[in-house]
This record gives C-alpha cells, sequence and structure tokens, in this order.
C-alpha cells in the first residue's frame, strides 16, 4: 500500500515524542537519567519497534541504560496504550545510538585536518 510508509514515519514520531516524556518523567531508575529518545523505527505490520537512545555516559553506563530502558519496555509499552490512539502498541526495543559518537569523532577528524591545512598554508 502507498500509504505505509507514511503511517510508519507517523508512528514513529509519536512514539519517539511520546517515549522522551515517559522515560524522563515516569522512570525512577537512575540509570537512565539524562537519556534522549534519537530515532525510533517501527516494523513494516507496525508489531515491532527499535527505539534509539543516547546518553552523556559511555561504554559500561550506556550498557546499563540500554538494560534499563528494555527492563522497562513493558511498563512503557502499557503507558503508551493509555496515551496513544494506536490499534496496537509495538513491541519495544531499546538500543544505544552510536552515530552521535560517531557524528562528533568525524567533526574531530575534519577540524584536525583544515587546522593542518591551514598551518601548511602560512608556511
Amino acid at each position: 500500500m502507498p500509504g505505509d510508509s507514511n503511517r510508519r514515519r507517523r508512528v514513529a514520531e509519536l512514539l519517539k515524542r511520546e517515549l522522551a516524556v515517559l522515560v524522563q518523567q515516569e522512570l525512577d531508575d537512575p540509570r537512565v537519567h539524562g537519556v534522549t529518545i534519537t530515532a525510533v523505527e517501527v516494523s513494516a505490520d507496525l508489531s515491532s519497534a527499535k527505539i534509539y537512545f543516547t546518553t552523556l555516559a559511555e561504554g559500561e553506563e550506556a550498557a546499563q541504560a540500554a538494560v534499563a530502558l528494555n527492563k522497562a519496555a513493558g511498563f512503557l509499552r502499557r503507558a503508551l496504550r493509555g496515551r496513544v490512539v494506536l490499534r496496537g502498541v509495538p513491541q519495544l526495543r531499546f538500543r544505544f545510538d552510536e552515530s552521535v559518537k560517531k557524528a562528533v569523532a568525524l567533526t574531530g577528524l575534519i577540524e584536525r585536518a583544515i587546522a593542518e591545512d591551514s598551518k601548511q598554508k602560512v608556511e
């Protein structure tokens, strides 16, 4: 169906918006403090969703945030049922979003290359 991708995108945005609020206001787990929902991918049949998040913490702390979020997935799913109008709320799976970390590293490389290039022009 032509409208499927548009519906998936709208459902993903709705879930992203609502989960951002729920994670901050409803979860009392210190491992998820500072978590930001960055993206949501919904399956074609809308039965499952991958929720990508980032946090200021790295390494083991980020892994613990993923564990805490996946443990709270059932609670969050039930909370979503009361907040969104969908036939069924998808299963939620949380994943740490590596793209932010990679973007920062890439920006650093670009800045270093620019600095080296300008240094060579001066010499």
